[in-house]
């Protein structure tokens, strides 16, 4: 039997959320938890991999059982108190065997928070710039994603994938006060690549990279010519669409 889990996690102690050697990670602890309660070994797949430090309001994994189970409220509450504080389980429901968490997503979205004046209750959960910044043009800038598919300019070096092509739907920056949310869904997304999608904005909007330059940065794949990553505590995932 496939059941799909629905989760959210804070992921400052975490080296994101595959399960890898000497780190904690996410995937991890969830798996350990479930095969402690479910009194089986539970190996569970994610909808994607998370960076260390980054978070997640949702996020979606499946596991198999060897028989069928009823993950009522009375279960969901007793697997939350057993998980650590910074990861909350939404709901467990079953799915059809083929349904794969990370291959049958249609689309991912992130945001990117940043505060422009100087927070403590906010250092762990969002990216403090002090540095004035042309929202307007970094909208602009913003909007160019939807022109290209290929995006090796903002992946990580040495990453194993298959090809650099992503379908961007939509990207923006909202302001609210001195918090910036940059907000951008597409069906896939490369390792590091909202981060550096970020930082590269930032450039454009500190003056440092015009319309035209952010241009040529796509355009010549190579990541040496984006901005740099910004930190991981200001990113988030925050939705996943499957068919229905």
């Amino acid at each position: 039997m496939r059941y799909f889990i629905k989760l959210g996690f804070k992921g400052t102690q975490y080296h994101g959320w595959q399960t890898q050697a000497n780190a904690t990670s996410i995937q991890s602890v969830l798996d350990n938890s479930l095969s402690i309660l479910l009194k089986e070994n539970i190996f569970s797949t994610g909808a994607g991999r998370t960076d260390t430090g980054v978070h997640a309001k949702e996020f979606y994994a499946h596991f198999d059982i060897l028989e069928k189970k009823i993950f009522d409220e009375n279960f969901i509450g007793r697997l939350n108190i057993f998980l650590p504080k910074d990861i909350v389980v939404f709901e467990i429901f079953s799915v059809d065997d083929k349904m794969h968490a990370r291959f049958d997503a249609t689309s991912r979205t992130y945001e990117y928070h940043i505060h422009q004046k100087k927070d403590p209750f906010l250092e762990q959960y969002s990216c403090y710039v002090y540095k004035k910044l042309d929202v307007e043009k970094m909208n602009e800038a913003a909007q160019l994603l939807l022109q290209y598919k290929d995006f090796k300019c903002f992946s990580k070096s040495r990453t194993q994938v298959n090809n650099f092509i992503c379908d961007i739907k939509s990207a923006k920056w909202n302001k609210d006060e001195n918090r910036l949310i940059f907000t951008i869904t597409a069906n896939r997304f490369l390792r590091n690549m909202v981060r550096a999608i970020v930082g590269t904005l930032l450039e454009v909007g500190c003056g440092e990279l015009s319309i035209e330059d952010f241009k040529k940065v796509i355009e010549s794949g190579d990541r040496a010519n984006a901005g740099e990553s910004v930190d991981a505590c200001g990113l988030y995932l925050t939705k996943i669409e499957y068919q229905t």
